[in-house]
């Protein structure tokens, strides 16, 4: 049973997994509350297209992914404040273009091979130690620069017209969350892959909304089921020589059908005195 420890890439894996998933619902309730959960897809393929200029280049993919997707995250912002281009048809522009590009760049390279495919769906064999220096070291980035902008992130996140009246520096705000947002999306590709990247974000974010009225409480069930989900899907796929990405995915829809089923009505109920409380609290900090 415990012989999945004896191999250092299911550990690396391991590592990172357990990383991403305390981050990504941290950057996933802001996305599901300002309903811009979208925007995980579009940077999705985004970084896929810097996976493949990694590849050819012969670049850490990881690396070329991160650079990608936090430029076109700020182009999207930028096209968001000009209003000249809604929010969706700009992530419809970047995704689409996006994955046209990595389609060209793919063709350039002769087709799939095994590692690209293995970013496209995920796996642990892919994390290498520098992956894991990498990622280490922008989650702790991320675990810093969340609650030192919490009051500011939860105040836009509800009234962002009002936020910006009170004299809060909105445009650099959303900025940086957005920036944020794309480190955190490049760095799960190892792990859940291109193609699922939005589930990470999103599934235990609207599962926990689920359960618990207070903000920080959903945000901790958040990062408990996505790292109880991780886990297992690492476990699992190890032992059923199973994609990790996919078995992540479907664990999570599993608890979230459970939670679901057990909370319905409760939880439809439980909104608005969630988001009245998250109010109150900011206006009182």
């Amino acid at each position: 049973m415990f012989d999945i420890f004896h191999y250092s890439f299911v550990l690396r894996g391991l590592e990172a997994g357990m990383l991403i998933a305390l981050i990504a619902p941290l950057i996933g309730i802001f996305l599901v509350l300002r309903r811009y959960a979208l925007i995980a897809d579009t940077l999705s393929h985004v970084s896929l297209a810097g996976v493949a200029i990694g590849l050819i280049a012969g670049i850490n993919p990881l690396i070329t992914a991160i650079v990608a997707s936090t430029v076109a995250s700020v182009a999207i912002e930028r096209l968001r404040l000009t209003k000249r281009v809604y929010g969706e048809t700009a992530l419809a522009l970047f995704l689409s273009g996006s994955l046209a590009v990595a389609i060209v760049l793919i063709g350039l390279a002769h087709g799939f091979n095994a590692d690209l495919f293995s970013y496209l769906f995920g796996s642990i064999v892919t994390v290498k130690q520098t992956d894991l220096v990498i990622i280490a070291l922008f989650s702790l980035i991320i675990l810093a620069v969340i609650p030192a902008f919490y009051k500011e992130l939860v105040y836009i996140s509800f009234d962002e017209e009002a936020a910006r009246v009170s004299g809060l520096p909105t445009n650099f705000i959303n900025t940086l969350f957005i920036i944020i947002a794309s480190v955190t999306v490049a760095l799960a590709i190892p792990i859940i892959g291109v193609l699922l990247i939005s589930a990470l974000i999103v599934i235990p974010v609207v599962t926990a909304l689920q359960l618990k009225k207070n903000f920080w409480q959903t945000i901790l069930w958040a990062q408990a089921i996505s790292v109880a989900s991780v886990l297992l899907g690492i476990v699992i796929s190890f032992y059923e020589n199973l994609s990790p990405g996919g078995t992540i995915v479907l664990i999570m829809l599993v608890i979230f059908t459970l939670v679901f089923l057990t909370h319905r009505g409760a939880a439809l109920e439980r909104l608005p005195t969630f988001l009245t409380r998250s109010r109150a609290g900011s206006a009182r900090e």
